[in-house]
């Protein structure tokens, strides 16, 4: 089993849709983030009818900075079909925020191939580089 199939088994598990009340849904998108210490953490989509909800990856992010981590190496999140796709807009930010090497982040396209790109292919002339310079 490679990395690649090793995350995408790990959101596998947490992903489960389900109704937490007449506001809140979740678990119908999964992520698994690893860490740069080889650590794996895992989150799942909870959208709320207010829009205070949060991505999955986003909510695995979460529970890897609860757990004294703040860098990632790797991203996989499984949409409603089973299919990988690219995060959204916001985790992207949430992501280039992190650390002056974000833009490293792969990030899994095409599961069946192992597609990766790098964030900062996504995020092409990010506006926050120069508040890292002096790190």
């Amino acid at each position: 089993m490679d990395i690649w199939e090793k995350l995408y088994t790990s959101a596998l598990k947490v992903q489960n849709d389900r109704v937490i009340s007449p506001f809140i849904e979740a678990g119908g998108v999964a992520a698994a983030i690893l860490t740069d210490k080889g650590n794996i953490y895992v989150g799942v989509c909870i959208d709320t009818a207010s829009a205070l909800g949060m991505c999955a990856e986003r909510n695995a992010i979460a529970n890897m900075i609860t757990n004294g981590e703040s860098k990632i190496d790797k991203v996989v999140a499984v949409m409603e079909d089973g299919k990988v796709g690219s995060p959204c807009g916001a985790c992207r930010e949430y992501m280039m925020q992190l650390d002056k090497n974000s833009g490293n982040i792969e990030i899994l396209v095409d599961f069946e191939n192992r597609e990766t790109v790098k964030l900062k292919e996504l995020l092409p002339d990010w506006w926050g580089y120069n508040r890292f310079e002096n790190q």
